[in-house]
């Protein structure tokens, strides 16, 4: 029987143990159908860490199901030396999660008052009773080589005293000189070890925290994301204005009285400035409230995006409730949560983890578990993806969500002081992404030189090609058919016209391929088709149909969906007469001679592709119908209606459109694109690029 159970225990409270699961739960949730969570002891009415990983993960699991008994209660049952109805209860929960999901992550609790008053520990006890090989979480902060070696050693050990299998061992939060000395010892054959360094921000409360240990009154937010912000040192704003600014420094936390207009008015004027800092929060202490006429240019101010908290304690004690504030990491905090999962995944082997779970093939494709594949396909092989619409918003959050997760290495365009400032003023991190400004490179004249000798034919002039490498999507365009860059991503704030215009005039399509077309991946409950073309080419001839098939084919089968084929119409087989039929006909014995090594069968219906009892009546014997992954539209009209319907009538994401045919890869965004959607088209446009080589 195939391994169906992990458990997450930690020795040491706060070592990573939430950490873990999550890092875990985004590789199971890549390679299993249906996963779930469970706690078998929890703390409080609704414990913080089932609450986060039900809604990061968007399991399809209460709240009920995933969390075991509570603290209080197992407090008793010790007492009563019950412990029998605890595993019981556990077991008994964990089964019925088994038979309705393929793979369950249980954690253990990490309340230090557990380790008060029980002589063993009871994580491991659970895990044990569940049948559940344990991952071991170990807090190397602040311990050497040696220290942490030795307490691995002696938890193997005792674990296989136990009966327990350790699956694996999770070293966390390693300095970086005990880091390097680990990753060069590999101490158990049958037990991999696995380092993660120690990273401050993960460790660092955020100004959400702080509310909600300290509480206070928000006095000034412009947007709920800047409570994301980490927080720095506490920076009393005792002094005059000019002296704040010498200690003044990134993401402090600014204590001062309402009655100090001069430092507010101070705090305004530098947030408007790139040389100088962007506090984390204000924090305004004391009974004294801000004068209206200072509180009124705050608010008018669209620029100053950074939280004004009122807390009715005297500056000390607002110090000493700051310091007394941890860190966590709940479903609100989504930076710290992309930058966890990026470092997870970065120092922990996916494949390794895998094979030894050596589960049994699921064929289900959950929308969710197609996205976090495309992402671990993009973050094993880091492409530079340029996105040139640097002044919007969406844009930079979303190179901030992709750098942490280090689906892509990000290439902004524009002038890197103003990009920065706009950053900091709505507190998206912009360590690790690239800024250019194209006037800054020193490309512009071989830029324009290039684009000259590609168009002179043409009848474009040297003069005009340099005017047109002022436009940004065309700049950005070429660096990709330089090299500069393996792909691009634009849309956002510009049309499809003069996002794909350009590649087809500089990067132009792939040997054999005449037109640029594009899919859908259309990810039902279940599983993901692929829909071309519903966004590009009106209506493609029979040789244009052909390359629409195979292109769209390589598309599915470089994003790991097996293509088969089929080319669709009003008739099955060789029922049908008509123009429009004969059209599908014709493209598909040239698609056939095109790619013989893929299955590509048509005309067909769309009942006949998808319903295997109507493929036996109306194509038997057929290796497509009934079966089909990819499907191919007669033309325009009808591939986008269809994916419209099927997308309102059945509740499938529809991602895309996603461009092919090219020689390096470009995708357009639509200009009502959320964040989500320019993550995924920035990782989409990753993978294509991982491809380049292969063609």
């Amino acid at each position: 029987m195939s391994l169906q159970t992990l458990s997450v225990v930690s020795k040491e409270p706060g070592g990573g143990i939430f950490f873990t699961a999550m890092g875990l739960m985004e590789m199971l949730k890549r390679h299993c159908g249906r996963v779930a969570y469970f706690k078998p002891i929890v703390s409080g009415d609704r414990d913080e860490d089932v609450t986060a990983m039900l809604e990061i993960f968007n399991l399809s699991q209460t709240y009920e199901e995933a969390a075991g008994v509570k603290v209080e209660a197992v407090e008793k049952i010790v007492a009563e030396d019950r412990l029998k109805d605890l595993y019981e209860a556990s077991i008994a929960r964990l089964e019925a999660l088994k038979r309705r999901y393929d793979f369950v992550l249980c954690q253990g609790i990490g309340d230090p008052s557990l380790r008060e008053w029980l002589d063993f520990d009871l994580n491991v006890a659970v895990a044990k009773n569940l049948a559940a090989p344990v991952v071991g979480v170990v807090d190397a902060h602040a311990k050497d080589q040696e220290r942490v070696n030795e307490e691995v050693a002696m938890w193997r050990l005792s674990l296989k005293d136990e009966g327990i299998e350790p699956f694996a061992f999770i070293i966390n939060r390693a300095d970086e000189k005990t880091a390097c000395a680990l990753d060069a010892r590999k101490p158990f054959a049958d037990t991999p070890c696995f380092v993660i360094p120690y990273d401050e921000t993960l460790d660092r409360p955020t100004v959400m925290d702080l509310l909600a240990v300290a509480g206070g009154e928000l006095l000034h937010l412009k947007d709920r994301r800047t409570l994301e912000r980490t927080i720095g040192k506490p920076l009393i704003a005792a002094m005059h204005p000019e002296r704040f600014l010498d200690y003044f420094k990134k993401g402090d936390l600014v204590v001062v009285p309402g009655d100090r207009s001069d430092i507010f008015t101070t705090l305004l004027a530098a947030n408007r400035l790139p040389a100088f800092p962007v506090a984390s929060a204000v924090i305004v202490g004391g009974k004294s409230p801000i004068d209206p006429n200072i509180m009124a240019m705050i608010e008018a101010d669209e620029d100053f995006q950074t939280a004004l908290i009122a807390m009715p304690f005297d500056t000390m004690e607002i110090v000493r409730r700051a310091g007394s504030t941890h860190a966590r990491i709940t479903a609100a905090h989504r930076r710290k949560i992309d930058r966890a999962l990026g470092l997870f995944a970065q120092h922990v082997d996916a494949e390794l983890i895998e094979e030894r779970i050596a589960h049994e093939k699921i064929e289900v494709m959950t929308p969710t578990m197609f996205l976090h594949r495309i992402f671990a396909k993009a973050a094993g092989d880091v492409k530079k993806i340029v996105l040139p619409e640097s002044d919007d918003e969406r844009i930079l959050r979303a190179a901030e969500a992709v750098t942490r997760r280090k689906i892509a290495h990000v290439i902004l365009l524009g002038r890197p002081d103003r990009v920065k400032n706009r950053a900091a003023i709505l507190g998206i991190d912009l360590e690790g992404v690239e800024i250019l400004d194209p006037d800054a490179t020193g490309w512009c004249e071989d830029f324009a030189q290039t684009f000259y000798e590609l168009r002179k034919a043409k009848g474009v002039t040297l003069s005009q090609a340099a005017d047109t490498m002022k436009n940004i999507t065309y700049f950005a365009t070429m660096m990709v058919y330089k090299g500069y860059a393996d792909g691009m991503v634009s849309g956002a704030t510009h049309t499809t016209r003069e996002t794909v215009r350009p590649a087809l005039q500089i990067i132009k399509t792939k040997p054999g391929i005449d037109i640029v077309s594009s899919v859908f991946f259309m990810c039902l409950d279940t599983k993901v088709l692929v829909y071309g073309d519903c966004a590009i080419v009106p209506d493609p001839d029979p040789k244009e149909l052909a390359q629409i098939a195979v292109e769209s084919a390589e598309t599915a089968k470089a994003f790991g969906i097996e293509p088969r084929v089929a080319m669709l119409s009003y008739s099955t087989g060789n029922s049908g007469v008509g123009e429009d039929v004969q059209k599908v006909r014709q493209a598909t014995k040239l698609a056939q001679q095109m790619r013989p090594d893929i299955p590509i069968e048509g005309p067909m219906q769309y009942d006949a592709a998808v319903d295997e009892e109507v493929a036996k009546r109306k194509m038997p014997g057929s290796k497509v119908a009934g079966r089909a992954t990819v499907f191919i539209f007669p033309d325009l009209n009808t591939g986008n209606n269809t994916y419209k319907a099927v997308q309102r009538s059945t509740g499938a994401i529809a991602v895309g459109p996603v461009l092919q045919g090219l020689r390096k890869p470009v995708n357009d965004l639509s200009r009502g694109c959320l964040v989500e959607d320019v993550i995924s088209t920035v990782a989409i446009t990753a993978v294509q690029a991982q491809n380049v080589g292969e063609q």
